[in-house]
């Protein structure tokens, strides 16, 4: 693969010696650029905000704001930063959440050295990448996706905004919560909740919380 231009690479981990190895390994390779490191999640956040990375390499558990939260954030943000998370369990719910805030790579700390430039490369050629130990996961969600499109035809008729609203009620966040985070006003808000019900035949006060909360690995 052709790369006509260095990638610039934020490196995030609150170990130093393992945040240095990782550095160690971007900067030898000559396709990428280390423009920083940061031991915690709310300095690694300002950090993307201000260098504007192509890549931050995030460790899940950071003090201040954990890599999700951050993910989470820059999601909302509709940054360009692409992001690959470092995570030292094989949690399914964590992958999942990486999926839904918009994260590129997931990578085991116990194989980080090894796939780190794997996963850069193929993240900055704009694909995903998963260490290879946790693909199962990846079709564990399609598989549950299409049975419950298949269960929930109106599912394809949500719109992109309808969509990000059932993932935040997933969350438990209220209507004034994914206004402020949709820069959307709470009146929109229930009104893109009234059309999922109507799209998705639920009845009854609370049969989006619950439906959103028993299918939140497949939205």
């Amino acid at each position: 693969m052709v790369m006509l231009r260095r990638f610039k690479v934020l490196v995030v981990d609150d170990h130093p010696l393992f945040r240095q190895g990782l550095s160690q390994v971007v900067e030898a390779d000559p396709r990428f650029e280390l423009i920083g490191t940061a031991g915690d999640g709310v300095t690694a956040l300002q950090l993307i905000l201000d260098k504007k990375p192509d890549i931050a390499v995030l460790d899940v558990n950071l003090p201040g704001l954990s890599g999700l939260e951050v993910a989470r954030k820059l999601h909302g943000m509709r940054t360009a930063s692409r992001l690959i998370i470092l995570t030292m369990y094989k949690e399914e719910e964590t992958f999942n959440r990486a999926l839904d805030f918009g994260v590129k790579g997931f990578v085991l700390k116990e194989n980080a050295v090894e796939d780190i430039l794997n996963s850069l490369v193929a993240v900055a050629a704009g694909h995903h990448y998963l260490s290879p130990s946790v693909s199962g996961y990846l079709v564990r969600r399609r598989g549950r996706a299409e049975a419950l499109a298949a269960k929930k035809p109106g599912l394809e008729d949500l719109t992109r905004a309808e969509r990000r609203v059932l993932k935040l009620v997933s969350e438990k966040k209220t209507s004034r919560e994914i206004a402020a985070e949709l820069f959307i006003s709470p009146r929109t808000v229930e009104a893109h909740r009234a059309n999922i019900c109507d799209k998705l035949d639920l009845r009854g006060s609370h049969s989006l919380l619950q439906f959103a909360l028993e299918n939140r690995a497949s939205l």
